[in-house]
């Protein structure tokens, strides 16, 4: 037992000296680690690796001549890894001391690894024996998808791997996604644990939607990658295309990026969660609602360094709105384009990640013309437009036909609201965003200035709407 405890020492002290520990973890903690419950977990690098670890980390051995004694183990040692240790070791009675004083036979250290999943892959059968007669999850899976079952078959511990699947076990097939790294050092920081995350299949998996699941305990919006895509060139495309703007945008106006699953099965995309809904269904509810950050989440995309991120599919149901009443800027990533110039781009070919039946569209993109950030000005205008009338343009119309008025032909909706309830400088700032000409729209960040009290051609004041039956009280104050 004494030399068992000076390896224990030894083992611990330079998981914490070698450096690695703390390059392994970096990219657990530089997302929100306040969040994550293992945020104190450790990783077992000792013995045989999981068989799914990319990585494929040695083992940790002693080092020549290296003094067992002369290191001590730290009061607050984890019991985690005491358990896991133990199970390396193969030793039952150790194991079985661990539990009874009650520790988890279920605990997991950082890459969701059990003591079952190390007795496997060391081949220690009666340590997997005991752990199994404590109920130990046979089929647990590490943050790889690995199973111990698999571990035991990968590593030839076939006395194990048959105890298990004489017991029901699992064995997980080898699955790689499109975006699966071999070199440790390229797993993104923005990477997640699957296990972490919680999607009840209850509600189903709609291609492109995001819908609501948990990531330790905290409502999250989650955006599945349909497994029929992954041979897809142009759909793992926009997968990427999506995440990388994502991960690129900080603002608090903007949707928060939390993290993706890019190295297991299924591919994710994670975000916040809003409760209150989007912008459409709050307009129904006739609500008094500031516009102004629309106006500052926009300006900072259209201000995104090296270039510029145009929304081009800017509608009521990608305006969400947060616990305390404001609004974030979401779906801007789901557009691919071919930038002609650092100013003007054109949808990339296919163009099946944007809904060409939006009312809220711009002539130049419904026509596949070159176009630039004027486009999310018109759009901002017709949104505008329907929360002072409490109507979508021209709504009498099919979608197909107002898109035809408006983008062909050159129409635009009328006012109907009687003039009081339409400040002039509202109702003219609605008229220049949808104008024909794109130079005639202003900018998110001439709107800025001119409400921050600025000297400019068009200077505006704050503007409210009283709410009545058939209008949504709506104001635009920087």
């Amino acid at each position: 037992m004494e030399s068992i405890a000076a390896q224990l020492k030894r083992g611990i002290s330079r998981q914490f000296s070698s450096g690695s520990l703390r390059r392994n973890m970096s990219r657990q903690f530089t997302r929100q680690a306040s969040l994550d419950p293992r945020r104190n977990n450790l990783r077992f690098s000792f013995g045989r690796q999981s068989s799914l670890d990319p990585i494929r980390r040695s083992p940790v051995t002693p080092r020549d001549g290296e003094d067992d004694q002369e290191l001590t183990v730290p009061d607050n040692l984890d019991s985690t890894m005491q358990l896991l240790f133990m199970a390396c070791r193969g030793d039952v009675k150790g194991v079985e001391d661990l539990l009874n004083d009650g520790i988890d036979v279920n605990s997991i250290d950082l890459d969701g690894r059990t003591a079952l999943h190390i007795a496997a892959c060391e081949g220690h059968v009666e340590v997997c024996a005991l752990l199994l007669s404590r109920k130990a999850n046979i089929d647990a899976r590490d943050r790889w998808g690995s199973t111990a079952a698999a571990d035991a078959k990968y590593y030839g511990n076939t006395e194990v791997y048959y105890m298990l699947k004489a017991r029901g076990a699992k064995v997980p097939k080898t699955r790689k996604t499109p975006m699966t790294v071999t070199n440790p050092r390229e797993v993104p920081e923005y990477e997640l644990n699957p296990l972490e995350l919680q999607v009840r299949k209850s509600d189903g998996i709609s291609k492109g939607v995001y819908q609501v699941a948990k990531w330790n305990g905290t409502k999250v919006a989650v955006k599945i990658l349909d497994k029929d895509s992954y041979s897809d060139p142009d759909s793992i495309n926009a997968f990427k295309h999506e995440l990388t703007l994502l991960e690129r945008v900080r603002h608090p106006n903007v949707v928060q990026f939390v993290g993706a699953v890019t190295q297991n099965v299924p591919m994710m995309i994670v975000r916040e969660y809003h409760a209150k809904g989007d912008l459409a269904s709050y307009i129904q509810k006739k609500g008094r609602l500031s516009l102004s950050k629309v106006l500052r989440g926009m300006n900072y995309l259209h201000e995104c360094k090296p270039e510029p991120v145009l929304h081009c599919d800017l509608k009521p149901k990608n305006i969400l709105l947060d616990n305390g009443g404001q609004l974030k800027i979401a779906g801007f990533g789901n557009v691919r384009l071919s930038h002609i110039s650092p100013d003007k781009a054109k949808l990339a070919e296919p163009v099946s990640n944007i809904d060409l039946l939006s009312v809220y569209l711009a002539p130049e993109i419904y026509k596949d013309e070159v176009f630039d950030r004027s486009v999310d000005a018109y759009s901002f205008g017709l949104i505008l437009y329907e929360m002072i009338e409490g109507v979508q343009p021209f709504h009498h119309h099919s979608a197909d036909e107002a898109l035809r008025m408006m983008c062909l032909e050159g129409n635009r909706p009328p006012f109907k609201v009687k003039a009081k309830h339409y400040p002039p400088d509202l109702k003219e700032l609605i008229e220049e965003c949808w104008d024909r000409e794109p130079v005639v729209r202003p900018t998110f960040s001439q709107e800025i200035n001119n409400r921050g009290g600025s000297t400019t051609e068009h200077k505006r004041r704050k503007t409210e709407v009283p709410s009545s039956d058939t209008i949504c009280e709506a104001h635009i104050d920087v």
